[in-house]
């Protein structure tokens, strides 16, 4: 982060290890094990594709349907078509790498950008502005345009469905800033629950850290992370955010990572953090991309 920003060096930002409390491999203990298909051996020929990272499992059924595909030398017509260990499968004539390791990469998303493939308005995506060496990634949840932080980012489809999980239960931490008067009752609202436009927020963990003239700098935790779930909650107790930071998602932190900056998670950590039986590429590459080829730049 760039030095002399004061705003996040509270004393209890997390370290810059990436890390912020110790292994979450008892929350994987129960984690499902990807497997091949049920019915017989081998993986559906789409499923294999969107492992090795070709085009979501969607699309791989379509340049299934459009001829592209061949295992072994043989057209292939039908996505229900399998194949193992061994097998060569070409697409468009050339081959297919087989699915990559589980990959995580922490990234720190400036204001001002869309956690999105593409935008209808043309607005810059987080996508088109990712380094060129990063493989085809996903992101785990998001970050609306305002907001920024940090954001998780993976080549594992499997790894962003099970990590965005109510169930799975990891805390996101924020720093906000917000415009008004956050008096206890107020406070009380919001960690009680409080229900926005008949949706109804769970908890949140939320402490006032200080008031600076007609601002006030508030640490929030929640579990969900619901769409804009802290801006509608605020504004619905008369405080309008005016900045929101996401610091930690689950076991990692943004440290002192600069906007813009993307720093992977070593497969070690990843190891400690997701359990020592995490399969090194049992999720496969993301099954369901938000980063398409013509995205990079």
């Amino acid at each position: 982060m760039a030095k002399g920003n004061a705003i996040l060096r509270h004393p209890a930002r997390p370290a810059a290890t990436g890390l912020i409390y110790p292994s979450a491999a008892t929350r994987f203990a129960a984690m499902p094990h990807t497997t091949d298909d049920a019915e017989g051996a081998g993986t559906r020929i789409a499923k294999f594709l969107a492992r090795a990272g070709v085009a979501s499992r969607r699309e791989a059924e379509r340049m299934v349907f459009d001829g592209r595909v061949s295992v072994n030398g043989g057209a292939v017509s039908t996505p229900a078509v399998k194949v193992a260990e061994g097998d060569a499968v070409m697409l468009d004539g050339a081959p297919v790498r087989t699915a990559e390791p589980v990959r995580l990469w922490r990234y720190y998303k400036p204001a001002g950008l869309i956690t999105s493939t593409r935008d209808e308005s043309g607005r810059p995506t987080v996508f088109e502005t990712l380094p060129d060496h990063l493989p085809r990634v996903v992101s785990i949840g998001r970050l609306d345009l305002n907001s920024e932080g940090l954001l998780l980012l993976t080549n594992s489809g499997g790894l962003k469905r099970h990590l965005e999980l109510p169930s799975t239960g990891w805390l996101r931490n924020y720093r906000v800033r917000a415009r008004g008067v956050p008096g206890r009752k107020a406070l009380e609202r919001l960690r009680t629950g409080i229900e926005v436009g008949g949706e109804r927020f769970a908890p949140m963990d939320v402490d006032l850290d200080r008031t600076l003239g007609a601002n006030a700098w508030l640490t929030v935790r929640i579990r969900e992370g619901r769409n804009r779930e802290i801006r509608r909650a605020f504004a619905k107790v008369g405080l309008a955010v005016n900045r929101l930071i996401r610091v930690s998602y689950g076991p990692f932190s943004l440290g002192d990572m600069a906007q813009g900056e993307v720093s992977e998670i070593r497969r070690r950590i990843l190891r400690a953090q997701l359990g020592k039986d995490f399969p090194s590429a049992e999720f496969g590459a993301a099954e369901s991309m938000d980063r398409r080829p013509e995205a990079r730049r």
